[in-house]
């Protein structure tokens, strides 16, 4: 079997920050796609969802089903790949043992490696009774709304005295203008999941520095608490049956995204992963460890879910009053 993976862990961050940028220059928000009807990336054979950035990666080419195989799984279906069709990257964190130089002593590092799959539609020959039917979703999406609501653990306390959005760190409450204000309740729902994934930054919650330590609009870590509230907050809506619609007047917030993914490599890995981290909080998905993607071992169908690197923080001494929108 031919090793896809790398071990230049900058070469995988770049890999997947090109893939970002090439998407948001185009004007495609890939966090904003929606997957009611594609559904969520899948692998085919394992039916294993991919997580973090690998969900906004797969589903930015509006297949119509989201189904992927790697190129092995394609032959053992008796399949092939149609020509000229180009593979997608799935990234994951492999966890390698490494000595210390000074204590001596073993340590585990995570090192951030890919491998490619290709969508069904890029593929023939796979047996139709491989391929799932899809199904239309008949949920009302305002009661799924309600559901993900009432079913948060710890959930901070949402009051409607202002005609603004936001979430208070310190007070650990959510703001809203009453339902009735939105154009739809479509509208409101999905600004209200957009605070509860910042409210997910919490220190009794997921303690997350980009929230706790985020100074105002024109810092790092506000842009970063931005990015992952907006990209929960597509998995919510999508999870909840709401179609998401591209956003037009998010000209100022695409062209922040851009500076800061083409000055660090890292930012759109790590925003991903603490998305994936928060709506997983809020969905009451219990995981003690939670990783970027999934790796796929095509020799025996195995499937190896790989760690992410915890997030910790002391920020018991850094409760400032800022509202974070």
């Amino acid at each position: 079997m031919k090793d896809l993976t790398t071990n230049k862990t900058t070469d995988v961050y770049t890999i997947v920050t090109n893939r970002i940028i090439e998407h948001l220059e185009k004007g495609v928000v890939p966090w904003h796609q929606t997957w009611t009807e594609a559904g969520l990336p899948r692998n085919l054979v394992t039916r294993k969802q991919y997580r973090g950035v690998n969900v906004w990666l797969l589903s930015a080419f509006d297949y119509s089903q989201n189904y992927f195989l790697t190129f092995n799984q394609v032959k053992e279906l008796g399949g092939s790949v149609k020509k000229g069709e180009k593979s997608q990257e799935v990234i994951f964190w492999k966890w390698i043992e490494k000595e210390n130089e000074e204590t001596k002593e073993k340590e585990r590092i995570p090192m951030l490696k890919y491998y490619r799959v290709f969508n069904i539609s890029q593929c023939e020959g796979i047996p139709e009774e491989k391929i799932p039917q899809q199904e239309l979703r008949l949920n009302n999406p305002i009661e799924t709304c309600e559901k993900v609501i009432n079913e948060m653990p710890s959930i901070p306390k949402i009051q409607h005295k202002e005609q603004q959005a936001y979430y208070n760190r310190v007070g650990d409450y959510i703001n809203m203008p009453k339902i009735e204000t939105f154009d739809k309740s479509e509208d409101y729902y999905g600004a209200l999941f957009h605070e509860l994934v910042h409210s997910t930054g919490h220190g009794e919650r997921l303690n997350r520095k980009d929230l706790l330590e985020s100074q105002g609009m024109r810092s790092e870590k506000y842009a970063i608490e931005e990015l992952t509230a907006e990209m929960g907050a597509s998995y919510l809506k999508s999870h909840a049956g709401i179609p998401i619609e591209q956003l037009e007047n998010n000209a100022s917030y695409i062209q922040s995204w851009l500076e800061h993914l083409k000055n660090d490599k890292k930012f759109i890995v790590y925003a991903s992963s603490q998305a994936q981290k928060a709506t997983d909080y809020i969905l009451n998905i219990q995981s003690v460890e939670r990783e970027v993607g999934v790796y796929e071992n095509n020799e025996n169908g195995r499937i190896n879910e790989l760690q992410n690197i915890r997030q910790q923080n002391d920020t018991k001494n850094k409760k400032i009053g800022i509202e974070i929108i």
